[in-house]
Formats: structure tokens, C-alpha cells, sequence
């Protein structure tokens, strides 16, 4: 093994608006002091009860993904496991998030975009 994962960044305009968002997903704590990096205005941080970490950084010049046009592509996309799936897309439509496909062929997922467009799904687990 070489190295252990530290956090999933994700580039954004606002990275404390990106925070607070995914804090109403998954809970945890916004902006928690970690030596592991310093807090300022170009990056914000969700310590999840989970135990992952994700970190948003400024980026002045974001261009969102369009999903799923080849053309801008997600480059990546985060899964999150739910238990009801419908109760999870009212809470978090309600929290900002852009309902991309409803799965409407019967699958257990249905993929969102963050406010900073970022393509995430929701899974039934």
C-alpha cells in the first residue's frame, strides 16, 4: 500500500454553499478543524458520520458536467445508499439538489446534480 485516502474533492463556485448542501445528505460536520488542511474562504470541508471526508475548493472558472452528454462529461460521481428512496429525493430536492433521471425503468437509483452541477445518485439500498 503507498498511501491511505484523505478526502474526495470536488471543485465548485461556493465551496461553503457545496458544504452545507451535502451536510443536508449525509449529516456530519461542516468545516471541523483537521490539521490536515487549513480552512479559508476557497475551501470548505464535511466531516461525514460515515467517516468520509469531502472538501470543496474554489474554482472561479467551474464549468458543471452535463450529464450524460459525452461532450461535458461527470468525470466522477458520488453514490449515496438510501432506504427510502422517495423520501430521499423529496429531502433532497428540498435541499437544492436537480433531479437528472428519475429511473423510471424500475431502477433502485435516480441521479441529481449538486448546486454546482456535480452528478450524484441517490441508491436504494
Amino acid at each position: 500500500m503507498i498511501a491511505d485516502p484523505q478526502c474526495v474533492v470536488l471543485d465548485c463556485p461556493d465551496p461553503q454553499t457545496l458544504a452545507e448542501f451535502y451536510q443536508s445528505l449525509l449529516g456530519g460536520d461542516v468545516n471541523h478543524p483537521d490539521q490536515r488542511w487549513a480552512l479559508h474562504d476557497g475551501w470548505a470541508t464535511l466531516h461525514t458520520p460515515s467517516g468520509l471526508v469531502l472538501a470543496f475548493q474554489r474554482a472561479t472558472e467551474h464549468q458543471p458536467p452535463h450529464w450524460p452528454d459525452p461532450a461535458r462529461p461527470q468525470q466522477f460521481h458520488l453514490d449515496f445508499g438510501v432506504a427510502d428512496l422517495d423520501q430521499a429525493q423529496k429531502d433532497a430536492l428540498a435541499a437544492g439538489a436537480t433531479l437528472l433521471d428519475d429511473g423510471a425503468e424500475g431502477r433502485p437509483w435516480r441521479v441529481y446534480a449538486d448546486p454546482a452541477g456535480h452528478p450524484f445518485c441517490l441508491v436504494r439500498q
